[in-house]
Parts: structure tokens; sequence; C-alpha cells
């Protein structure tokens, strides 16, 4: 799993870190609420770690951010706040687990698990993958290839290759486009991500229709 660590403690954060690491596991640490909205607006992951006591704004404020943003990354709550009212809070904004610190790392990887597999599941049997030639998008998943091969697209360039390939020969505007996004694009980042996706898919993957916006061939 790709997870996100949001843990501001330096002594906690590297022993969780490097736990979650020698289970496998690729992690991301990060200890300001700041640096966290950045990278969970531009990339995927599979699951995020959440402490309450960030330096720069509550846990509670991120999680209500991601959460109305329309983030459904299985999110699990680490905090030495016991409180019933915490744990009810925490769950009420979207969490999907809440774990009181101290704790160790197998129960850990246990809820971890457990979380993933809840949050998954249901969406299963929902998802399709979308495939126009040779690029596939799986939404359960979130993996992209073309030709079989695995690329990795940042989560704005998934969803701007999502609304794309949901109406493949059809000419999507660039308001259309960037309403795709949350927050929707602004100015000329649009083209930016458009040019990231050929580089990445190839120059072909994405046609240009001058003064109306892009298209998928199929």
């Amino acid at each position: 799993m790709r997870i996100c660590l949001i843990e501001d403690d330096l002594k906690l954060g590297a022993a969780l870190q490097a736990s979650l690491q020698h289970a496998g596991q690729d992690v991301l640490w990060l200890r300001r609420g700041a640096d966290a909205r950045h990278w969970l607006a531009e990339e995927c992951f599979d699951a995020i770690l959440l402490d309450l006591g960030l330096p720069d704004e509550s846990g509670f404020a991120l999680l209500k951010h991601l959460r109305g943003g329309g983030s459904q990354t299985p999110l699990l709550i680490i905090s030495a706040r016991e409180g019933l009212e915490d744990r009810i809070q925490g769950l009420d904004l979207g969490a999907d687990d809440y774990l009181v610190k101290p704790f160790v790392a197998s129960e850990l990887m246990a809820r971890l698990r457990a979380v993933v597999r809840r949050v998954a599941g249901p969406r299963a049997s929902g998802e399709p993958e979308w495939q126009v030639r040779d690029i596939v998008l799986n939404e359960r998943t979130r993996l992209v290839t073309r030709d079989g091969q695995a690329v990795e697209l940042s989560k704005t360039e998934f969803a701007l290759l999502h609304g794309l390939l949901r109406k493949p020969d059809s000419v999507l505007t660039r308001r259309e486009l960037e309403a795709v996004v949350s927050p929707p694009l602004e100015g000329q980042v649009l083209d930016v991500h458009i040019y990231n996706l050929r580089r990445k898919l190839g120059a072909d993957c994405i046609q240009t229709v001058r003064g109306v916006g892009y298209v998928v061939r199929q």
C-alpha cells in the first residue's frame, strides 16, 4: 500500500514510518496540515494515517477539508485523545477508524488492512474499468496502464484522464475538464496537466480541438 502518514511528533513519526516500511509499505511522512493538503491534492494514496494535533491546524479541520473535497481515501485517525467525544467527532467527519495512542504496530497494520478492505469492497462492484484503445483506467485500484504497462499519474492527472475516457470521441470543453478536478483548475494549469498526460501516455493519446477543448479518440 501507499500510505500518507500525517504526524508531527518526530520520534513517533520516524518509528511509524520505519515500522510501516519494514512491513513492505510505501510511506510518505508529513508533519504539517498545509503539506498534507498539497500532497493529497496532487497524489493518490491507498490510505491516510492522521494525527489530530498538527502544528498549523486541527486534524479535524484537515479531515473535514478532505471529505468536503470529495476524497474517499481510507483514513485512520491515530491520536492520544481517547475521549468519546473526540472519537465520535472523528468518525462523524468521515474517518474510517480511530486508534488511540499508544498502540502496537501489528494492530495498526491490521486496522489499516481492515479499513482498506471495508472501503474498497463496496466500490468494487460499482466502479468499472474504462478503456480506450490500449489505455485502461481502473477506478477502484486507481491503476492506469498503457499497453499493459503501469503509468503513475498524479491525482489531478488521474481525474482528467478519467473524465476523457468516460466520453471517448466526445470533445470536452476546457471548462468541463477544469470542473472534474476539486478545486477546479484555473488559468493555464489545465494545459500543463494535458502536456504531462501526453508525456506519460504518448503524444497521440489526447487530441486538441482548437478553440474548444480536448478529446480521446477510439
